[in-house]
């Protein structure tokens, strides 16, 4: 990386909230222009409302996959910045409902429980309590509590009422007169910024998936058992030198007539494109990853992506540390291919040196490129943590002075990344990404 350029990340950060800022801004100075409520109570309550529409649109954007902010913030990142804007929706939406039952109350000088029921009966405010109880349900099965015993398709399927939401809730503002005809301006920008918004979202759900397939038209060209459990896929297509795909990210596979077409997996590329074939190497966790090593050799594939941002495209320093665990690895032997310096470390944390995934071509990888390799072996409680701060420090002295990517299980990267706080590495050299669908 040159010296004085901003880094892609910070780049992407700074675009994304310039544009929050902006148009909250935009809302505020439309809410005080647009004159006050029947009473101050329904006056708060809008408030909350045209807040409530702003953060649903921005929930758009961080779903949408849009390839210019995943490749710069990750996939990861942008997932959990979804879900603290959905439970911050969740509370805003709950409010603004809460104040316009109570403004009307007040205005009627009649109980909650009357207006509530009164309301429902008016089809703009009944879309508005139908968008607002989906939300609520999407929130409670997102608890980490409920998320954690229910099937991903399950959950998945809960989820994706979030666009049925949204649906009700922009035709709720539409018929909501005071929001959209306050004046030509606030037509005008409402208009655009939710055509912004789910043309985002469909481009990057929808449009660009579609047209990659139909494009490249992606197929299973070898299964390759790398052992009991691990098993790595070829994918041949047309043109694949024109897809966008770099070592490190990971893209979404189906493939259709091996299972449902709902059931998809993330797994990372474990060899560096070559404009040729892509590889992905999995481990036996699931029914869908083990199943792999049955995908018949010629079926097609469904490939959403490349995805992520574990790329040498957020490199600093001329030195390199990549950490992998388990099956973690092959984001990292993909890097290793891409990898131009010469001074690189590695550090592979298996239980012994059979769960090693890849192990011989990371060998030689990293012998090609003059670096080192570190396979730490053990399992976890066992002997010395290897990734406490003095252990690291002890592997490699100058840790402080490279880029460190670091890829494995949550608890792994999770101490990892602290004991690389401890040590002081700069949080601009760590890269870390933990694969997130939303």
């Amino acid at each position: 990386m040159r010296q004085g350029t901003i880094p892609p990340v910070i780049a992407a950060r700074w675009a994304l909230w310039t544009f929050v800022i902006v148009n909250v801004a935009i809302v505020e100075i439309l809410f005080l222009t647009a004159g006050t409520g029947k009473n101050g109570t329904l006056t708060v309550a809008k408030f909350f409302g045209l807040h409530a529409a702003v953060l649903m649109l921005f929930q758009l954007l961080l779903v949408a996959r849009l390839p210019w902010l995943d490749r710069r913030i990750g996939m990861d990142r942008l997932t959990v910045w979804h879900r603290w804007v959905g439970f911050t929706l969740l509370w805003t939406l709950l409010t603004h409902a809460v104040l316009v039952v109570l403004g009307y109350a007040r205005l009627d000088d009649a109980s909650m429980t009357k207006t509530f029921f009164a309301l429902a009966g008016v089809p703009a405010s009944l879309l508005g309590m139908l968008a607002a109880a989906i939300v609520v349900v999407i929130a409670a099965v997102s608890a980490r509590q409920v998320r954690r015993r229910l099937r991903y398709e399950t959950w998945h399927g809960l989820h994706l009422l979030l666009y049925v939401a949204l649906g009700l809730a922009f035709v709720h503002q539409l018929q909501e007169t005071t929001t959209f005809s306050s004046s030509a301006f606030a037509t005008v920008y409402w208009w655009a910024l939710w055509l912004f918004a789910f043309g985002s979202l469909v481009t990057g759900r929808i449009v660009m998936p579609v047209w990659r397939n139909a494009y490249h038209r992606f197929e299973v060209a070898a299964v390759v058992p790398e052992s009991d459990s691990v098993v790595s896929v070829h994918i041949t297509g047309r043109h694949l030198d024109k897809l966008p795909a770099r070592a490190g990210q990971f893209c979404v596979w189906r493939f259709p007539g091996h299972n449902h077409w709902w059931l998809a997996n993330p797994f990372s590329l474990s060899a560096a494109p070559d404009g040729r074939t892509l590889r992905l190497t999995a481990k036996a966790v699931g029914s869908a990853s083990a199943g792999l090593r049955h995908v018949p050799v010629g079926s097609r594939a469904f490939v959403e992506g490349p995805f992520g941002a574990f790329t040498s495209l957020h490199r600093t320093r001329p030195g390199a540390l990549l950490i992998a665990g388990g099956v973690g690895i092959t984001p990292v032997r993909a890097l290793l291919e891409e990898e131009a310096a010469d001074d690189v470390v590695v550090l592979y944390r298996v239980r012994s040196e059979e769960d090693a995934v890849l192990g011989d071509e990371v060998r030689t990888l990293v012998g090609g490129l003059g670096g080192r390799l570190h396979l730490l072996t053990g399992r976890t409680g066992e002997g010395a943590p290897p990734f406490e701060p003095e252990n690291l420090r002890a592997l490699v002295p100058d840790v402080a002075e490279r880029d460190v990517y670091v890829c494995g299980p949550p608890a792994m990267t999770t101490a990892v990344l602290a004991s690389l706080r401890a040590l002081k590495v700069p949080p601009r050299q760590v890269h870390a990404e933990r694969f997130g669908l939303a």
